[in-house]
C-alpha cells in the first residue's frame, strides 16, 4: 500500500535534482555556541500557516499534471508530534479544478529512493484551488535518495459520483465501491462491492449497468460488456442472474474481469474510470480501475450474489 501522511514545514534551501528546488526541513547539525535554534514548523495539510512561517515561492520547474502542480519540495518531514524525519521527502502541491462542478482528485505521487504516496483531495469547487502537503519515507534498503518529486498520476471525478466506502451512509442508502483488484498474465480482476447502509430492504437483480470512462472523461464506445465467464472462468459460485433483495447492513458482490491482449488491428482502449449503476435508475458511482483493455473490445461483468 502507498504510505500517505500530511506533513508541513519550511527550512534551509538546497538544490534539488532535476533543478526543482528541495529545502531541509531537519537541521544538519547543532547549533553554533550562540547561535539560535530554527524553530520546526508544526502546521498540518491544508490549514493556515502560524504567524512569521515564511510564504513557499511556487517553482517554475515543478512538476505539473492535469491540474495538479509540485510547488515546494522539502527533504525531511515533521510528523504528528513534531518530530523532524531526516529520511522522508515532503512536497507541497496545488490542485485547480476546471470544471463546473466539484470534482474529488486522486494524485499519486513518485520520488526515487522513496515510497509512493497518495492524497484524495475534494471536494475542490468550480474554478477553485486548495494546497496540501505530502511526505514520503525512504524505501526498504535504500541508503539515498534524490529530492524531486513526480506526479505519478492524476484522477477526477465528479464529487457526486465518488464512492463512499466508509463513513455516513450516502442519501441514495447503499454504498458502491471497487476493490483494488488483481492481474496475472494479462488477466485482471476487480471487484464491485454494495452494501445496504439504509433503512430499507434494497433489490438488485442481475448485472451492474456499466459506462466505462476515458481520460477526458467521455464515454468510450465499441467496447461490449459480456457475462464474465465469456472472458474467464474465474471459480466460485457460479455467475448466475438471479433477483435479490438486501436487507439493512446486508452486502453483495459483483465484479468486473478483462484482458489486456493486443492482437487485432486498431488502437488499444486504456480508460481509467468505470461509472457504475447497482440497478437501472440508481445514482451513479465513479470508480478507478484504470481498465487497459487491449484490442479486445470485450469487458466481462459478474452478476450481483450476496456476500456472507
Amino acid at each position: 500500500m502507498l504510505a500517505l501522511l500530511a506533513l508541513a514545514g519550511c527550512g534551509t534551501a538546497e538544490t534539488g535534482a532535476g533543478g526543482v528546488r528541495a529545502e531541509s526541513l531537519c537541521p544538519s547539525k547543532a547549533p553554533r555556541y550562540g547561535e539560535v535554534p530554527r524553530e520546526r514548523p508544526t502546521a498540518t495539510a491544508d490549514a493556515p500557516r502560524p504567524p512569521g512561517t515564511p510564504t513557499p515561492v511556487p517553482s517554475s520547474t515543478g512538476t505539473a499534471r492535469d491540474g495538479v502542480r509540485i510547488t515546494r519540495t522539502y527533504a525531511g518531514a515533521i510528523d504528528e508530534e513534531g518530530v523532524c524525519r531526516s529520511g522522508s521527502l515532503t512536497a507541497e502541491f496545488e490542485v485547480t479544478n476546471p470544471a463546473a462542478h466539484d470534482m474529488t482528485y486522486t494524485v499519486l505521487f513518485d520520488a526515487t529512493g522513496y515510497t509512493g504516496a497518495s492524497r484524495i483531495v475534494g471536494p475542490v469547487g468550480p474554478g477553485r484551488t486548495v494546497h496540501g502537503r505530502v511526505a514520503m519515507s525512504r524505501g526498504y534498503g535504500d541508503t539515498a535518495g534524490g529530492t524531486s518529486v513526480s506526479l505519478l498520476s492524476v484522477r477526477s471525478i465528479p464529487s457526486a459520483e465518488a464512492p463512499a466506502p466508509g463513513g455516513p451512509c450516502p442519501a441514495s442508502g447503499v454504498r458502491v465501491y471497487a476493490d483494488e483488484g488483481d492481474a496475472a498474465m494479462g488477466l485482471r480482476v476487480v471487484g464491485l462491492h454494495l452494501e445496504n447502509c439504509g433503512k430499507q430492504p434494497y433489490a438488485v437483480y442481475g448485472r451492474p449497468e456499466l459506462e466505462i470512462i476515458d481520460a477526458e472523461h467521455e464515454r468510450v464506445q465499441g467496447v461490449k460488456l459480456v457475462p464474465s465467464a465469456e472472458v474467464a472462468q474465474l471459480g466460485g459460485p457460479a455467475d448466475v442472474v438471479r433477483p435479490l433483495t438486501l436487507q439493512p447492513g446486508e452486502r453483495a458482490l459483483s465484479g468486473i474481469v478483462w484482458r489486456n491482449t493486443v492482437q487485432a488491428v486498431g488502437g488499444a482502449v486504456n480508460a481509467p474510470y468505470l461509472r457504475v449503476r447497482a440497478r437501472a435508475g440508481a445514482a451513479p458511482v465513479m470508480v478507478t480501475p484504470e481498465l487497459d483493455l487491449g484490442t479486445t473490445g470485450r469487458l466481462g461483468v459478474q452478476a450481483w450474489r450476496k456476500q456472507g
